[in-house]
């Protein structure tokens, strides 16, 4: 089974600003507003990734489904032309958004200003529509070609919130795309699977960049020094959560080890002599940040992956990333 996208991809920033009250006071709505953004990170062997919205549902909260509807609601965007059906027409109702024009903590709104109630809701899901795909270089040849994305009943189910009246929430849904995308052995599409997806506060989310320096690449033989392709990965960062987590507890994705990753990401060669990572979108707290050169991580199996080098580093609330640096010797 081939592995897609050494990446965390993070999808959709989702603010919900409560302005309700009590039943008793009718001047008060007991609505919230409710506004969703689009980010992502950069993703390794693809030219571009199209992923085909249709909807956002909230579902709970005493009202049944609430549904905002691209192309037809006010707060939802509006359709284009990017997903395309079997004959190459557009299909109706639907936005394609290349994920790759919106990486770290940038983000694109997908609604905003939807009026909800306060109160609980039961799951936020994403209505995906037929047509994504991405271009990537499937052969190795240097030829980018479209490969179809599906996604499971095209519905992504995420957890449920609460929305409090007179309060401000914000969310963002993340997509791990090394732990939620794969390739079935003899099927000619991707497919991706609600693991590796959640849902994040917002008012408590971070972001990471990093730098490794050069000499602990030189440290172990796996990895890429200087490449001639500087959009292949030379190595690859894993995040954990807790701090001083030692290596042989670290699993990769589909791994078995007691300590399961948060999210992953590559290292890229800048063409100078910078090898550069970058995390959006993480939950705060204290975390391992782990290095490896080792590619081959299959999220549907225990893969041997060495993890060469570890850092402890601290995420805290901000639009400004944490930075990080890995410039020590490798492990024993």
């Amino acid at each position: 089974m081939r592995l897609f996208a050494y990446t965390t991809l993070a999808l959709a920033t989702v603010t919900l600003a409560a302005c309700g009250g009590s039943d008793d006071d009718p001047t008060t709505p007991d609505t919230a507003q409710f506004t969703l953004g689009v980010s992502d990170a950069p993703v390794d062997n693809a030219e571009s990734v199209i992923a085909c919205f249709n909807a956002v549902e909230l579902t709970g909260n005493g009202n049944g489904t609430q549904t905002f509807t691209v192309g037809d609601d006010l707060e939802a965007p509006e359709e284009n032309d990017l997903c395309l059906d079997d004959e190459g027409n557009p299909i109706p109702n639907t936005i394609g958004i290349d994920l790759l024009e919106f990486t770290g903590n940038e983000s694109m709104v997908f609604l905003e200003n939807a009026e909800i109630k306060a109160g609980q809701y039961g799951q936020l899901r994403l209505v995906m529509a037929d047509g994504s795909y991405i271009m990537t270089d499937t052969n190795g040849d240097g030829e980018a070609e479209q490969v179809p994305v599906q996604v499971p009943s095209n519905e992504l189910k995420l957890d449920g919130f609460i929305a409090d009246a007179g309060g401000n929430l914000n969310f963002t849904v993340e997509f791990d795309l090394r732990h939620a995308m794969t390739n079935p052995v003899g099927q000619e599409h991707y497919i991706i699977k609600p693991r590796g997806v959640r849902l994040v506060d917002n008012s408590a989310v971070g972001h990471l960049k990093g730098t490794v320096a050069e000499g602990a690449l030189l440290f172990n033989e796996a990895c890429t020094v200087a490449p001639e392709d500087e959009s292949q990965p030379v190595a690859y960062v894993y995040l954990y959560e807790g701090s001083d987590l030692e290596a042989s507890t670290l699993a990769d994705n589909g791994g078995s080890e007691e300590n399961e990753p948060y999210a992953s990401t590559a290292v890229y060669f800048d063409g100078v002599d910078t090898y550069d990572f970058t995390m959006g979108f993480i939950a705060t707290g204290e975390y391992t940040a782990a290095l490896t050169c080792n590619d081959a991580d299959d999220p549907e199996a225990d893969d041997d992956i060495e993890f060469f080098l570890t850092e402890n580093v601290t995420i805290e609330a901000s639009s400004e990333p944490v930075e990080l640096e890995f410039v020590g010797a490798a492990s024993e």
